[in-house]
């Protein structure tokens, strides 16, 4: 079992609904660990009608953080989208997934810190990375799900670029995405650490200096597994055909991200993140969506780098580390 809080099974089975007079949909539940621009892809698939056209009937069940893959894990839902160090750390406690699709090759996470908090210490967004990372020692940041990318982002901020004692010189804050902005703006904390919306808005409103951007500030962490497709080992050997139309959904978004961003943004992310001012949303659409893959292969330098996350922040001991890939990825849905 995961070493991570477990969800309670759901008994939950893929079966055909015979619809009578309809073709026959195929129903397939995903665990989505939170509504961001991560994500697109997945609600480009539903709301582009590309889970529609492979005959899919497509569920959702958001559950923040570790708790998606658990669910995976434990028969509560078919697929999840997660990042690669999340899935390598389950790979090294003996709970291997198999990943079939990765929709994003750039990681997406991002920290900030409080502005007040950064002219006192005497940094901005010009002052050198590792300079602005030394800045949050004595600090409290908020982060999303213990365990999850936007912690090890966090830890590895102020571990590999910082220098600093993370046990000792940073407190970390557990809460939702929404909450961030709030708790930020009201003093209790510091700075946060999410993805792109959040980030974003706390930028544009002169509210917070960016204090490390993974999709700029580590160009040795590319490519990266950033929104791996992945199920039990077995379950597309068993279910060989809804994997197949599953890919071919999320090759059909892929391609619909990088050909038609704007009407992307338009018909989709407007109304799925419809809270988020549209002026913040496009500015950080307008990030994200470079971050997109174009082929949503999974590759082993995508791991590899993935593995980096885990060793920089000492979330995996290098005993630990599974260094046979190969067995932990399938490209043959991909054509």
């Amino acid at each position: 079992m995961l070493r991570w809080p477990v969800l309670a099974a759901v008994t939950l089975g893929i079966a055909l609904n015979p619809a009578e007079g309809k073709a026959q949909e195929i129903e397939a539940v995903f665990a989505i660990p939170a509504q961001t621009l991560t994500f697109s892809a997945h609600f480009v698939a539903h709301d582009m009608g590309f889970f529609q056209k492979e005959g899919l009937k497509v569920t959702d069940r958001y559950l923040v953080g570790v708790n998606s893959p658990n669910a995976v894990l434990q028969g509560g839902a078919d697929f999840t989208v997660g990042t690669g160090p999340v899935f390598l750390r389950a790979a090294a406690q003996g709970q291997k997934f198999l990943a079939i699709a990765n929709l994003v090759d750039k990681p997406l996470v991002e920290l900030v810190l409080r502005k007040d908090v950064a002219d006192a210490a005497g940094i901005s967004d010009k002052t050198p990375v590792a300079e602005r990372a030394k800045a949050l020692k004595g600090k409290t940041i908020a982060i999303q799900g213990v365990g999850s990318i936007v912690h090890a982002w966090q830890r590895y901020v102020t571990m590999t670029i910082g220098g600093l004692d993370v046990e000792k010189d940073v407190r970390i804050a557990p809460m939702d995405p929404p909450a961030m902005f709030p708790a930020l703006e009201n003093k209790a904390v510091d700075g946060f650490t999410t993805s792109m919306p959040f980030t974003t808005q706390a930028i544009l409103k002169g509210s917070a200096v960016m204090v490390a951007s993974s999709t700029f500030d580590a160009p040795d962490l590319q490519p990266f597994g950033y929104a791996l497709v992945y199920t039990r080992p077995d379950f597309c050997k068993e279910k060989r055909d809804l994997c197949q139309r599953v890919v071919r959904a999320y090759q059909g978004a892929a391609k619909a991200i990088q050909e038609k961003p704007d009407e992307v943004f338009e018909k989709v992310l407007t109304k799925r993140l419809a809270k988020t001012p549209p002026d913040l949303l496009a500015a950080a659409w307008k990030v994200a969506q470079t971050a997109h893959a174009k082929d949503i292969k999974v590759t082993v330098a995508q791991l590899e780098n993935s593995q980096k996350i885990n060793l920089g922040t000492k979330l995996i001991e290098p005993k630990d580390v599974v260094t046979n890939y190969q067995e932990l990825f399938t490209d043959e849905f991909v054509k």
